[in-house]
């Protein structure tokens, strides 16, 4: 979307760097386009803000660089990402995280999402003193935990606000 959105109508600047752009990802093959991939995975992991968020520990688990070339040119680079509705994004988003969970499966329908993927969502929304927080599907409670670690690390809490993050801010179901 990034890329779509640098070229015209848009023309907006590329919150990527220009050596690591989609641009340069469709244009290799084989062994080159894996070696790139990863690396590019590895440096936006290191950038600053939300870039750095969203690519931190991203791994390419896609080994056969064939498949990899597939993915990128006949799947992804196919679409024009950003004229596709919000429905549309989060429907892919959500197979995508069921996919991934069903490496992990738990039985019993339980999903166990990675902790990497917990922080980095706890991070995106920067839970403040004072808010309830609420996971409506916790399972296990793991983003509740991930908040309320987040809450005690950013934020000096005083007496009040440290009795409501133990016994109030924070609900599961």
């Amino acid at each position: 979307m990034a890329d779509e959105q640098s070229r015209p109508p848009y023309n907006k600047p590329s919150p990527i760097p220009a050596e690591y752009g989609w641009d340069k990802l469709v244009k290799l093959a084989g062994d080159e386009l894996e070696i790139r991939y990863r690396h590019t995975l590895e440096e936006l992991g290191k950038a600053g803000g939300m870039l750095g968020l969203i690519f931190r520990k991203a791994q390419n688990k896609i080994q056969d660089p064939a498949k990899l070339q597939r993915l990128i040119v006949d799947l992804i680079d196919r679409e024009q990402w950003t004229s596709l509705s919000a429905d549309v994004k989060g429907d892919a988003y959500k197979e995508l995280l069921q996919k991934n969970a069903e490496d992990v499966k738990g039985g019993a329908g339980q999903y166990f999402t990675p902790r990497a993927l917990i922080a980095a969502m706890v991070e995106c929304v920067a839970p403040r003193p004072g808010e309830t927080i609420c996971d409506p599907a916790c399972g296990t409670g793991g983003f509740l935990l991930a908040a309320h670690d987040y809450l005690a690390k950013h934020h000096e809490l005083d007496r009040d606000q440290l009795r409501a993050l133990k016994s109030g801010a924070l609900h599961g179901i």
